[in-house]
């Protein structure tokens, strides 16, 4: 059987100018008509860029320095955009990294998918609107008639990410290319959308390339991985040979960096009774309105009767399903969101009906990590202004004080002095990812609340950011609130973990405790659905 995928000793450079820059150098591969494909590797490996070439999709400023690359036949190094174009849809189907780029703010969810049905179909196609609820099922979104006329601002990072593998999905295309597919999804609904996949793969014969940093993907979906650093393919070959049996160095890193196989952190000695907590939820409860849809709740209960504690010091990580009420409880213990019910109390004081003039001097006491560094970061703003905003704002620096301040601070992340004269598009995810941490430190807070800080970076780089989070905690005692969908991560990085589904608190206690002896069914399918499970059978 002829393969669907040839790769031939492809070279691929970027110019820039009069420079060129080699991004892919000399990667055979092929990929036959049912087979699952993971490519893994770091940031700037070069996975995308071949993902781009198959698609057809590379930019004006690369070009195929050498080798072949071949699709369903066609030789795509030399085809013509028209030749691309009927290949991308029915043949190929993309399913992009990141779900706020990639979907039109300005159209619904169900006008989105029924452009790709009726482009794959054509203008005459009467089934659309079946369809559309259809492929919002099959992907796991709940009431999918609501979905459809929801605009992406109104769904979760998950959701919108579903939504975009329906988009893929439209065409029936023989093979789907997975550009980290998962990377903002929840461990049961990873699963799931894997699972869909993975059934696609075997019912239809639809072959599956999957471009991902979390190698417990890798190695429970993929009947073959690639490993690439700098450009080059480095090892290949099943999940058992290439994770279990690693032969190079580099991929040996990639495991003993990847959350899916480290160990579980060490239990620290619980918070004494008597200890006060630093920040304290009391049965706090929030509501949202919906569209008025006849037939339907007009109210969405995003939290309900929630409480926990955060003692100085200490990690707590909550962890739960796309539209849970992790976030929204990261915003209320801001003061971003007011509770409809409930108790909010910081250092003792009760702020729950505290106005933003009254919460600005607490803000210099907790402060917030978001998901995105680089939509966090101004881009018109370079790293140095970027970290001093909080002094400057409170007034608590100016001069060559504030200029010790950045470079204080942007040591203490690990970032040598001269990024601070660059701009956030010049630093890679990481490097991101560090800065927003620095600006996060200059007001010295107490509590650092962060919304699934790691999500969007390889493994190594996770490593280091949780590395550099541990430190800054012993060093500094801060105490931290860490919203994650990645149950490995909290393993490793929490002291006490709490469980929310649909707004509820349905299990807590000590990491140790809750991750090897669940209390609630939901915490035990939690656990089960984390990646990797095939990778430590085979160890």
């Amino acid at each position: 059987m002829n393969p669907l995928i040839e790769v031939h000793n492809l070279g691929i450079a970027y110019r820039h100018g009069a420079q060129q820059t080699q991004a892919v150098t000399d990667v055979s591969f092929s990929l036959m008509q049912g087979e699952t494909l993971a490519i893994v590797g770091e940031s700037g490996s070069g996975k995308t860029t071949i993902a781009n070439a198959i698609l057809g999709l590379l930019p004006d400023s690369a070009v195929v320095t050498a080798g072949r690359l071949l699709v369903a036949g066609q030789d795509l190094s030399q085809a013509t955009e028209r030749t691309k174009r009927q290949l991308r849809g029915r043949t190929i189907g993309l399913v992009p990294q990141d779900p706020m780029v990639s979907l039109n703010p300005t159209q619904r969810i169900g006008c989105q998918i029924a452009e790709a049905l009726v482009l794959a179909k054509g203008a005459r196609y009467l089934g659309v609107d079946a369809d559309v609820g259809e492929l919002l099922a099959q992907v796991g979104l709940d009431n999918p008639q609501l979905r459809a006329r929801q605009y992406p601002h109104e769904l979760s990072g998950g959701m919108r990410q579903r939504v975009l593998i329906a988009i893929a999905l439209a065409g029936n295309p023989r093979l789907i290319i997975a550009d980290e597919p998962t990377s903002a999804l929840d461990v049961t609904v990873q699963r799931r959308i894997l699972d869909h996949l993975e059934g696609l793969v075997r019912e239809r014969g639809i072959s599956l390339l999957i471009i991902t940093h979390d190698l417990g993907v890798a190695a429970d979906r993929a009947d073959r991985v690639l490993v690439m650093k700098a450009g080059a393919l480095v090892e290949q070959g099943t999940p058992h040979q290439v994770l279990a049996n690693p032969r190079q160095p580099y991929t040996r890193a990639l495991i003993a960096a990847a959350p899916a196989f480290a160990e579980p952190r060490a239990p620290r000695p619980v918070a004494a009774s008597g200890q006060t907590p630093l920040l304290a939820l009391t049965a706090v409860s929030k509501h949202y309105r919906l569209p008025r849809v006849r037939g339907q709740a007009d109210r969405f209960q995003a939290l309900a009767d929630v409480s926990f504690q955060v003692c100085a010091g200490r990690t707590l990580g909550i962890v739960g399903e796309s539209g849970s009420g992790k976030s929204t409880a990261l915003r209320i213990a801001l003061g971003l969101e007011k509770a409809d019910s409930g108790r909010i109390e910081f250092a003792e004081q009760d702020v729950t009906d505290f106005g933003w003039r009254q919460f600005r001097p607490l803000r210099r006491r907790m402060q917030l990590v978001q998901q995105n560094p680089f939509a966090a970061l101004d881009p018109r703003l370079s790293i140095f202004d970027s970290i001093v905003e909080p002094l400057v704002s409170f007034g608590l620096a100016k001069g060559a004080e504030l200029d010790r301040a950045a470079r204080e601070l942007i040591e203490r992340v690990h970032l040598p002095t001269h990024f601070l004269d660059r701009l956030p598009r010049e630093l890679s995810g990481g490097q991101r990812q560090r800065v927003a941490i620095a600006r996060a430190l200059a007001l010295q807070p107490d509590l650092v609340l962060l919304d699934e800080p790691v999500s969007a970076l390889d493994v190594s780089v996770q490593r280091q950011i949780l590395d550099l989070l541990d430190e800054l905690q012993r060093e500094l005692g801060i105490a931290y609130v860490i919203v994650s969908h990645d149950l490995a991560v909290i393993a490793n990085v929490a002291d006490d973990v709490l469980v929310m589904r649909q707004g509820r608190i349905v299990d807590q206690g000590p990491t140790a405790q809750l991750f090897n002896q669940p209390s609630n069914t939901y915490t035990q399918a939690l656990l089960d659905a984390v990646p990797g499970n095939r990778r430590r059978a085979l160890a």
